[in-house]
Formats: C-alpha cells, structure tokens, sequence
C-alpha cells in the first residue's frame, strides 16, 4: 500500500503521483491520511486503483474519475465525482452540494445525505444515496440513475430528460415535466442491481420504492408552455 500523508505532503504533489500511474500499473492501492478537508482530492485518476481518503474531502473530490475507485471515509464538499466518466466514487458520510454533476459514467456511493442538486445535468452515472436528497435534485439529469433511500426535496428533477430517478421516502414536490411512472420488470431488474453494487443486498426492496422520470412535454418548444421553461 502507498501512503501519503498530507501533513508533509502536499496536494499538488498527491494528484501529480497519482496521474503518473500506468494502466499496469502494481501500485494499485494508496492511502492519503490527514487530508483535512482539502480541496480536488484525487481528481483526474486514469488508471485501475483505489485511493482510500482518511478523512473528509473538499469541493470536486475525485472528479473527472476515469477508472479508479475513489473511497471518503468521511464527508464530501461540493462537487464530490463531478463530471466522472467510469469507476467507483464512495462517500463515506454526507456529501455538499451538486454529488455527481456532469457525470457520463461509473457508480456514486453516498453513505448519508447528499445536499441540494445532487446528480444535476448527470449524463449516464448511477448514483445511489443511502439517505436523503435536498431540492433541485437530478435537475436537467439526461442519463443514468438515482436511487434514493430517504426523501427528495422540492422540485425533484426540474426539467429532466431520460434519467431514472427511483425514491423510496417522500418527495416533496416534482419539478417541470417530472411525473411518477410505472415501475416495470426491466426498472425493478435495473434497481435491484444498482443496490447490490451500493452493497445494500438484502437491506432493502425494490417494492418499496416509485419511479420518476420525464413526461416528455418540454422536448420541444410549445407557447403554451412558457412558463415552464
């Protein structure tokens, strides 16, 4: 294991190691210690490995993730896995704002709660939040899936487009064009596999969750529906 410790350490020199890695590379698992909530933690990884943060992170952990398993054994500030394209981004505790922005691909793990906007404009990433959700959330999101365990603030995935969004507390409103649909075979299948991947297999039913998703009314531009916009 390669251990960096962030008091005599510095960050910029933490991301420069981790970007020098090869994709065969034998340095596969590294430990990062007193990282102190410090900001763009581990962004930008290429390669296979998994990075264990002891602590919590700043704004923009692991973004633009590609490949490697990124774990916070703590809190998360805004932009935890922003805009990542593939691997595993696990959050330990809370996540701040926008968990997930952007992201095309891989799997976001958040223990706790995440804040408002959480999985805003995501393109393809699945992220399951084992608690609850703050408004906005899944706003404009066109791919992937968002489970969450707990509750979902005002506005629940305003303007959305092909996202799956699945809830199994209360929501307190849906956002333009989001309605309730029908949980078919295919959905329930999908939900079932994203929980065993949070490792929640056993811990939950796919029963005791509704999905959300577009009612497809603002795809294209209508007078009637200004207001809307």
């Amino acid at each position: 294991m390669q251990v960096v410790d962030l008091d005599r350490s510095t960050r910029r020199e933490l991301n420069a190691e981790l970007h020098a890695l090869k994709k065969d590379t034998n340095e596969t698992h590294w430990r990062v210690l007193n990282p102190g909530g410090q900001h763009a933690l581990a962004v930008g990884l290429d390669a296979p490995i998994t990075v264990e943060i002891a602590g919590h992170a700043g704004y923009y952990c692991a973004g633009m993730n590609r490949q490697a398993t990124v774990v916070v054994e703590g809190n998360a500030g805004v932009g935890v896995g922003e805009n990542m394209m593939s691997g595993k981004v696990h959050v330990r505790g809370d996540a701040s704002q926008s968990a997930g922005a952007t992201a095309h691909g891989g799997l976001l793990v958040i223990d706790g709660n995440a804040s408002a906007r959480c999985g805003i404009s995501m393109k393809g990433v699945n992220i399951v939040v084992k608690g609850s959700v703050g408004p906005m959330s899944a706003f404009m999101a066109q791919a992937g899936a968002l489970v969450v365990l707990g509750d979902a603030g005002d506005a629940l995935g305003d303007s959305i487009y092909e996202a799956r969004l699945y809830v199994r507390g209360a929501v307190k409103s849906l956002g333009a064009d989001c309605i309730e649909k029908e949980m078919r075979d295919e959905h329930r299948a999908e939900l079932r596999a994203l929980l065993d991947q949070a490792g929640l297999n056993g811990e939950c039913r796919v029963e005791e969750f509704r999905r959300y998703g577009s009612a497809r009314t603002l795809y294209n531009f209508h007078v009637d529906n200004a207001a809307a916009y």
